[in-house]
């Protein structure tokens, strides 16, 4: 997987703030200033976590490379701070204490055998039949999950019983994700 540098960091972390605070406020959504040439321009998955008080308030993402990053990372920050079905939309005055964290994605691969899976290295889709359910890797690592609970709260994500991941016809998918986010505050 490519590497983002410490400035690609700092642009699209604030280019998620910057679009949550002009979407919030009504405004036109924008880049602030000009695109850095480079992998910001690649198409890539990614996903943008809100939290407040190291609690999860939103996390939205695109598994599949349909976008630049950097408009991938626009869509997410919106979604992620109003679209996400298990909370109510962001506040304006919620967005001060709202830490966000960005999850840049590695293309999927279907996964042969669980063996294989990294726990805290490996994020994991899980799918059967409708129902899908995705984990970035730092859960299993902030939940201190082994391989197994990591596949059995991913198969729950999915409305799936948790040893689904065993049976025929259920597939495990993995990826890799380089994440950062903005300092936390203590």
């Amino acid at each position: 997987m490519w590497k983002l540098s410490k400035e690609d960091h700092s642009f699209l972390l604030s280019l998620a703030r910057k679009t949550i605070f002009d979407h919030l406020h009504n405004q036109p959504l924008s880049p602030p200033g000009a695109i850095p040439e480079g992998l910001l321009l690649e198409k890539c998955g990614a996903f943008v976590t809100l939290t407040q008080a190291h609690q999860l308030r939103g996390c939205i993402g695109y598994t599949a490379a349909l976008k630049p990053l950097y408009e991938t990372i626009m869509d997410c920050a919106v979604s992620a701070a109003t679209r996400d079905p298990r909370f109510a939309p962001l506040q304006a005055e919620e967005l001060p204490r709202t830490h966000i964290e960005i999850s840049v994605l590695s293309p999927m691969f279907e996964v042969k055998d669980v063996n294989e899976i990294v726990a805290g290295k490996h994020g994991l889709m899980i799918s059967r039949g409708n129902r899908r359910g995705l984990l970035l890797p730092q859960v299993a690592t902030e939940y201190h999950l082994t391989r197994e609970k990591f596949l059995d709260q991913t198969c729950m994500k999915a409305g799936l019983p948790p040893k689904s991941w065993k049976e025929p016809g259920t597939r495990i998918e993995a990826f890799t994700a380089v994440v950062f986010g903005e300092p936390e505050e203590e």
